[in-house]
């Protein structure tokens, strides 16, 4: 007689993803059933506790090497290196930024989110909420849902569970987007475009799986990788499957041309689900495309690198050239975002195995996320304190003489677009060379001579930012709001960050090499 083997479950390694997943669920318990006025505080507690826990999980994981790295949950996750790091770097950005979420001194006791999010804009129903001092506190459990997918989709060893995760990842953050408090409008628009062409990038994505199975046969991305090594049928589904799983995870990356969400979506959503986005999704995406595209199409590398580098020195251009021409600061930002997605895919396009003492590819694009994650998350937390009456500042023109009314302030967004620029002693500078001494290793020194070349022109545009804040004649009306230590501790963190990365980066790039090899 046939015996079914049980399913197994490795609870300690998968413990950082359900402690999140299960502060979600405990998330809308408390909407439904604490009473309205702790319904805020609860959250708030609720999600800097369970993300702790998530972390300290983690460590404790990663700690021990016997039972830490391998295929989790019945062969669906793989926990190596870069999956642990990605982790803690989800875990540390999303606490980052469900801060700025629960700031509400900014809003004179509100939070940045809609009072009423399903009510018509400028309606009767709308301004009772409003004088009621109704809240969605349920935007934190939908984060930590959107958290939690992120983490799996970074992960995933089969094309299936990838998808599940992208969704999970996706849904909560198409919500999210239409429900700012101001410019009510802008930001249903954003909502809408981002839940359209997210489900048609899905849909791409699931039709990639589809065909890449017919070829292989199998969902995993190691019977992927083997089928290609020992071919059954011609690669013409190989190619295509390829090619449609390609759109749908360069469109979570913002990589051209499937960036067009990106200013729309980043200008309309609420400022602190914008750097929740900014940072979280991207590095989500990434570790997906790198763990996609190198373990189970690594042996048909030579067919995707060279459209790959293509896509790279296009994405690097528009994001430059474009954020040139920007007068909204989050546009501007937006922008920024797509050429650093540009910038990633220099090194995942030109990934090797790395050499003892060198910085590899895979390694070189986990340090550029981090460096890259503290200084957005701080950015986005600042645009959220420079205020007028009307709320939040996005015109550029009237960040001037910012450095004249608060230098500190002013002083932080200025090391932050210096690291953006990759100016030296910048943790962004450090980012850039791994990223192109990577790349130039692998063979695409022509690939590293563009990216330079585009690094001088984005130079200009933080600069001229730099420039306006501390040589131009202050505003009238414009402040910057007082904020809690909700808002400060990303802004101070990400500062910090990104000069300490910029002078000591030994030791992060020392862990990044370490544990940047993916299991196969």
């Amino acid at each position: 007689m046939n015996t079914i083997a049980a399913p197994t479950f490795e609870w300690l390694q998968l413990a950082p993803v359900l402690t999140v997943l299960l502060a979600g669920c405990l998330g809308i318990l408390f909407e439904a059933l604490a009473p309205r006025r702790w319904r805020f505080l609860a959250q708030v507690v609720l999600f800097e506790f369970a993300l702790a826990l998530a972390f300290v999980f983690l460590a404790l994981s990663w700690t021990q090497p016997k039972n830490s790295l391998g295929l989790m949950a019945m062969g669906s996750i793989s926990l190596d290196g870069p999956s642990y790091l990605m982790w803690a770097a989800l875990l540390v950005f999303g606490f980052l930024s469900l801060l700025v979420f629960a700031e509400r001194d900014l809003n004179h006791g509100a939070t940045s989110f809609a009072a009423s999010a399903a009510s018509v804009p400028g309606s009767p129903a709308e301004a009772e909420a409003i004088a009621a001092r109704h809240e969605h506190s349920e935007v934190f459990p939908l984060a930590l849902f959107s958290l939690t997918g992120m983490m799996v989709f970074c992960a995933a060893n089969d094309l299936l569970t990838a998808f599940v995760a992208l969704e999970v990842m996706s849904l909560p953050l198409y919500l999210l987007s239409g429900m700012a408090r101001r410019r009510r409008l802008l930001s249903q628009e954003a909502a809408l475009k981002y839940f359209l062409l997210g489900a048609l990038s899905s849909a791409f994505f699931l039709f990639g799986m589809a065909l890449v199975y017919g070829f292989s046969g199998s969902f995993e991305l190691s019977g992927i990788n083997d089928a290609i090594s020992d071919p059954v049928y011609g690669r013409g589904l190989l190619y295509t499957g390829m090619g449609f799983l390609g759109v749908g995870l360069l469109f979570k990356i913002g990589a051209v041309p499937f960036h067009n969400w990106v200013p729309d979506v980043y200008v309309g959503a609420p400022t602190p689900v914008t750097g929740f986005m900014a940072i979280c999704t991207k590095l989500a995406a990434v570790g997906a495309v790198l763990r996609v595209f190198y373990v189970a199409f690594g042996a048909e590398r030579w067919a995707w690198q060279p459209l790959l580098a293509v896509i790279a020195v296009v994405t690097m251009a528009v994001g430059v050239v474009v954020a040139l021409t920007q007068t909204d600061m989050k546009r501007l930002l937006a922008y920024s975002s797509i050429s650093h997605a540009g910038f990633i895919l220099v090194a995942v396009v030109g990934a090797t195995a790395g050499v003892t003492g060198q910085m590899n590819s895979f390694g070189a694009v986990l340090f550029y996320l981090v460096a890259y994650g503290f200084a957005t998350v701080a950015a986005f937390a600042i645009v959220t304190m420079v205020r007028d009456q009307a709320g939040e500042v996005h015109a550029i023109s009237r960040w001037a003489g910012l450095g004249r009314t608060n230098p500190l302030l002013a002083g932080i967004f200025a090391l932050l677009m210096l690291s953006f620029a990759g100016i030296p002693l910048t943790g962004g500078f450090i980012g850039k060379w791994a990223v192109f001494s990577a790349a130039w290793r692998g063979g695409y020194s022509w690939l590293v001579i563009a990216a330079v070349a585009l690094s001088l022109v984005a130079a200009y545009v933080y600069l001229r930012v730099i420039v306006l804040m501390f040589f131009a004649e202050p505003v009238d009306g414009v402040i910057v709001g007082r904020a809690s230590g909700l808002t400060w501790v990303p802004v101070g963190l990400g500062a910090i960050a990104s000069a300490y990365l910029g002078l000591f980066p030994g030791p992060l790039l020392d862990l990044v090499l370490s544990a940047s090899t993916f299991l196969r």
